[in-house]
């Protein structure tokens, strides 16, 4: 009885000591991660909201520092003024690989609900489209489906675009913009 428990003690110390010994089998980022890289660095934004109903169109204008989270993850903090409201925003991307869908989230100071994105890249590579469901700005205590689009026109242009369905379910636009890269960013030529 002994020698067994002697063997069984020797076994699970081999065993134990396997398992440490591995290394973990973390994954790594695959070719739809690259679009977020593009995200990285320093951005000066301007937008226009669309007039609706009694709201007149507005101005809005900003700052948006991007920040890659190892190499799966972008990290977007916004900062601005829309309409002579100051508001500060926070915006995370990734790609889910289970899901093959681009994942990510939006919080801000103007309110407190989280938007959880979901959307794909289309096919030129160039342009991502996230949607979300929040509440409607023009309908207190309704929800309402929003999609926010990033289109990357050059490595220092992108064209954001926002939208959301209307009691038709049709998708409106409701703010259009371009973010363009600080150009203390920019490479030298």
């Amino acid at each position: 009885m002994k020698k067994y428990v002697i063997a069984v003690a020797a076994l699970v110390l081999i065993s134990v000591s396997a398992i440490q010994a591995q290394e973990p089998n973390f994954p790594g980022p695959q070719k739809e991660h690259d679009l977020l890289k593009q995200f990285a660095g320093e951005w000066n934004s301007s937008s226009k909201t669309v007039a609706s109903g009694d709201q007149p169109a507005m101005e809005c204008s900003g700052k948006m520092k991007s920040r890659m989270l190892g190499e799966f993850w972008v990290i977007n903090e916004m900062a601005g003024d829309m309409g002579g409201r100051t508001f500060n925003a926070i915006q995370t991307i990734g790609y889910d690989t289970e899901k093959k869908k681009y994942v990510g989230t939006w919080v801000d100071s103007m309110m407190n609900y989280m938007w959880r994105y979901e959307g794909n890249v289309d096919a030129s590579g160039k342009k991502s489209v996230l949607v979300a469901e929040g509440p409607n700005f023009m309908a207190e205590g309704k929800l309402s489906k929003f999609r926010d689009s990033y289109e990357f026109k050059t490595p220092d242009t992108i064209i954001a675009t926002s939208e959301m369905t209307g009691d038709d379910g049709k998708w409106f636009t409701f703010m259009t913009g371009e973010i363009t890269r600080n150009p203390a960013e920019k490479p030298a030529k």
